[in-house]
Formats: C-alpha cells, sequence, structure tokens
C-alpha cells in the first residue's frame, strides 16, 4: 500500500488532478455527453500522469542532493525505475487515448504530451522553459473542442487563454522552489528573471487570462465575467505582495494563481457552449 501511494504522490497528483478535473468541466461545457467525457478525462489525465512521473524520474538524484523528503523517491518510498516504466506507460497511452475522438484530436493530444515532457526534459533548464507551458496549455482546451462531433476548430480566444494560463502557473509555480532549484543548477526562464521578476509575471499573464476569458466570447461580459475580471484584479496583487513581504518564497503567490485558475475554470464553464 505505502508503494502504490508513493508512486501516486510522485505523479503530482494535486496540479494534474486540478488540470484533468478542468478540462474534464470544460468538456461538458462545450457539449460533450457520455464516454466522450470520461475519454477527455482519461486523455488528459495521461498526459498529467507521465509528465509528472517522468519529473520525478528525472530529478530523483537532484531531489536527493536537496532533501526534498515530500518526494517519494527520494525518501525511499517508491524505486526511480518503478517511477520510470509508470512514466513511460502513460506516456504511450497518450495517443492511444486520443484515437476514439478521430486524427486530429489524436495528434492535439499527443503534441500536449509531447510539449510537457520537453518541459521535463530538456527545456527546463533553459530560458525556453515556458514554451511547453504556452504550448501544452494552448492545446488542451483545443483538444476538447476539435474532439466534439464534427471536429469544430477551437475560438482563438479560448486557446490564447489556455495559453496565458499556463504560463502564469509556470512561474507562480517555480516560486518555492528557486532556491532548491539554484542549488543544484536549474535556470530556467524564472530562475533568470528571479522571485520578483517572476512574480510580477506570474500576475500578468494571469490577469491576462482572465480578461481574455471575459472580453474574448463574443457579446457583452456577463455579471460573473465583471466579478472575475474584479477578483483576479485583487487577488493577484495581494499574492505579490504577499510574496514581497516573505522574502521571494512563493508560496502566497502560487496560492493566489490557484485561486484566480479556479476562477477561470468556472468563468469558462459559466459562459455556456463555445462553439
Amino acid at each position: 500500500m505505502s508503494r502504490a501511494l508513493g508512486v501516486i504522490k510522485s505523479s503530482h497528483p494535486e496540479p494534474g488532478g486540478a488540470v484533468t478535473v478542468a478540462m474534464t468541466l470544460l468538456a461538458i461545457g462545450v457539449g460533450h455527453r457520455g464516454w466522450s467525457i470520461l475519454g477527455v478525462f482519461a486523455a488528459v489525465g495521461a498526459t498529467q500522469l507521465a509528465v509528472g512521473w517522468v519529473n520525478d524520474w528525472l530529478d530523483a538524484d537532484r531531489d536527493r542532493v536537496t532533501g526534498r523528503r515530500d518526494k517519494p523517491v527520494a525518501a525511499g518510498a517508491v524505486s526511480r525505475r518503478t517511477v520510470g516504466v509508470a512514466g513511460l506507460v502513460a506516456s504511450l497511452a497518450i495517443p492511444l487515448l486520443g484515437l476514439p475522438f478521430g486524427l486530429w484530436p489524436t495528434i492535439l493530444i499527443t503534441l500536449v504530451g509531447v510539449f510537457a515532457l520537453l518541459y521535463d526534459w530538456p527545456l527546463k533548464s533553459t530560458a525556453l522553459s515556458v514554451v511547453p507551458y504556452l504550448v501544452a496549455f494552448g492545446l488542451l482546451p483545443a483538444f476538447v473542442v476539435v474532439s466534439l462531433p464534427g471536429h469544430p476548430a477551437p475560438p482563438v480566444w479560448l486557446v490564447a487563454a489556455g495559453a496565458l494560463l499556463g504560463a502564469g502557473a509556470h512561474f507562480a509555480n517555480v516560486l518555492p522552489d528557486l532556491a532548491d532549484d539554484a542549488a543544484t543548477g536549474v535556470r530556467g526562464l524564472p530562475h533568470r528573471l528571479g522571485a520578483t521578476g517572476s512574480a510580477i509575471a506570474a500576475a500578468l499573464l494571469l490577469l491576462s487570462a482572465t480578461l481574455t476569458l471575459v472580453f474574448g466570447p463574443p457579446g457583452p461580459p456577463s455579471w460573473a465575467g465583471w466579478t472575475a475580471a474584479a477578483a483576479a484584479v485583487v487577488v493577484l496583487p495581494l499574492g505579490w505582495y504577499a510574496t514581497r513581504r516573505a522574502k521571494g518564497r512563493g508560496v502566497a503567490m502560487f496560492r493566489a494563481v490557484i485561486i484566480v485558475a479556479l476562477i477561470d475554470v468556472l468563468l469558462l464553464i459559466s459562459s455556456g457552449r463555445v462553439v
């Protein structure tokens, strides 16, 4: 049982589960029904499991060096080989889970998996570390829409909002680990910008995502849209300020991003059909 829990924890279940649930809710919002809802859940879930397991497989030595007892491989709860095999199986499952939806959905969800894994290696430690987030999170909602019967084209504003949301999450997600990453030679774009620059980048990207969701769809914004925009304008600066007061430890900014991301998902679902 402890080994199984270690495997699950190595998949980064919190962020991966959040992305999977968000895309499943989007699938319901745009018109998926029956088996296709489960299909979207499984395909998106496979991308998140793959990137999580491969990340912990690649980072096992680095996590041991930095004393990451919260990482099951570093703590000895599960072997590196087990996590690596799990990541390989999840990666290979991604295109297979896309096949029931057709050629273009399969291509899109496969590209999501490819770019997610490109973050794990080799882009994580380069100035291009944000690119996989931009591409993968932009393609995820595109996959959900294209998977509908008739394969409708996804709205540009929806793809842009997903990309902005993913990029903002990247900067915020790295904030709490900047010191540990620097000690082991990780030099992604957030590390090059520093804690203050990354916090500002996260706030601006998340605010842009919210405004895109509010003003992107046809017609005037709804009251929910205006409320979401107002909330983002308040929450993100508060998160940035709390991070600054904490001398760069980005937990507050990360929590602010999670709140705004949740607002964005609720806003997206409440907006009704997008096609």
